[in-house]
């Protein structure tokens, strides 16, 4: 087994898996996925996270339109149920005003971000800034996970993975990792890399 396979073995589960996304191009996987990252973009536990976002998802609000016809109150007792609590109040606003943004902007459909960014990951990038709770983090968060439905965004790897890549001894840009992989373990390398350097 080489380093790489080690890698992926040890961390290669994306975010997404982890909370029971099957990412495809198509319109509720992503919204979700944008939940999962509005969840991880803030100083919490990747655990944590992730079953928020499974206990969102347990609820029903796998859409803009049924997040907004949720409670502030529904929603932070979702959050509450998987232990993510000091945000949980300033969380279930976000997650509401982010769910009225993808409804009145892109008509809750994620795909029409992508079509208003031309497919340019740099672009995407910034449209996803607009999302409440998002930052550059978060970003890097959504188009890491999104590159497997989301061809242009690939290779993507941010600057915390490349890291963990230089202190591996591996290639320390993207187009040298995406050497190692098929294109469709991308995401899994990419977040293999972020969770070793989480661990380490």
């Amino acid at each position: 087994m080489s380093a790489v396979d080690d890698l992926l073995e040890e961390h290669g589960t994306t975010y997404a898996e982890q909370a029971g996304i099957r990412l495809r191009d198509t319109p509720s996987p992503l919204y979700r996925l944008l939940v999962l990252t509005q969840l991880c973009a803030i100083r919490i536990r990747a655990d944590t996270a992730v079953a928020a976002a499974r206990e969102l998802s347990a609820a029903g609000w796998r859409t803009p339109d049924a997040m907004a016809r949720s409670t502030w109150q529904q929603r932070v007792d979702a959050l509450g149920r998987a232990h993510y609590v000091r945000y949980d109040e300033s969380t279930a606003t976000a997650l509401g005003e982010a769910a009225d943004l993808v409804r009145e902007r892109w008509r809750g459909d994620l795909r029409r971000l992508r079509e208003e960014a031309g497919g340019a990951p740099a672009a995407i990038g910034r449209l996803l800034q607009e999302v409440p709770r998002i930052g550059p983090v978060g970003a890097d968060i959504f188009r890491r996970e999104a590159q497997l439905p989301w061809p242009e965004l690939r290779p993507f790897f941010d600057r915390r993975a490349l890291g963990a890549a230089a202190r591996l001894g591996l290639p320390e840009t993207p187009d040298g990792l995406a050497e190692l992989v098929p294109a469709h373990d991308l995401a899994r390398l990419s977040t293999a890399l972020v969770r070793a350097a989480l661990a380490g």
